[in-house]
């Protein structure tokens, strides 16, 4: 028996929406965002998917659509981890998508289909030190959970190094993989693969 680990990244906020680079800034879900955040809670509750614990980052963006999932799907009460925290943008935090771009040297920047990365800056954590934390971050729930179902709230890029870590793979197969979209849910236990739910298909 072991531990199935979900991911869940928090809704729209206000960043997303006026494309700024949060990482550690707090501002809050805008009303989009609650709103998907519900329908998340309510298609988990819809197919019957429980969880025996919750974890959530600190940020309000997490931490409150931990609170609407929860309530919505009636999950246990979410605690705070704080190792869930979105990785540290460094200098670059609240700056404009696009300025980051126009201010970062070419091989500083690592380009998908749907998001630019800029991968070093002062003040600001490497993937490399982010798939570090994220495996930490796995060790401890599976130190606390030999078995069940727990649901990890959080960020897109902590969320990505979660998948990394759990299927073995190298940081930059994960962010060109799939697209961590706002309000959606990640199955690790997919040998590798990505298995984001499909809630009318979902038979796990």
């Amino acid at each position: 028996m072991s531990v199935d680990i979900f991911v869940a990244r928090h809704g729209q906020n206000e960043d997303n929406i006026n494309r700024i680079l949060g990482g550690h800034r707090d501002r809050p879900l805008t009303n989009l965002g609650r709103g998907q955040a519900r329908d998340l809670g309510q298609s988990i509750a819809d197919i019957g998917l429980t969880f025996d614990a919750v974890y959530c980052s600190p940020l309000i963006r997490a931490h409150e659509t931990a609170h609407i999932v929860t309530e919505t799907a009636h999950l246990p009460q979410p605690i705070v981890m704080p190792e869930l925290i979105e990785r540290d943008m460094g200098i670059m935090t609240g700056k404009p998508y696009a300025q980051v771009i126009e201010e970062s040297e070419p091989d500083n920047i690592f380009i998908t289909d749907v998001v630019t990365y800029f991968l070093n800056a002062e003040g600001a954590e490497t993937f490399e030190q982010l798939i570090v934390r994220a495996q930490n971050i796995l060790d401890s729930i599976h130190a606390q959970h030999s078995s069940g179902r727990v649901l990890l709230v959080c960020h897109g890029d902590i969320g990505k190094m979660l998948y990394a870590a759990s299927a073995g793979k190298d940081w930059r197969d994960a962010i060109e993989d799939f697209h961590f979209g706002n309000a959606e849910l990640i199955d690790l236990s997919g040998n590798g693969s990505v298995h984001t739910i499909t809630f009318e298909q979902y038979n796990h």
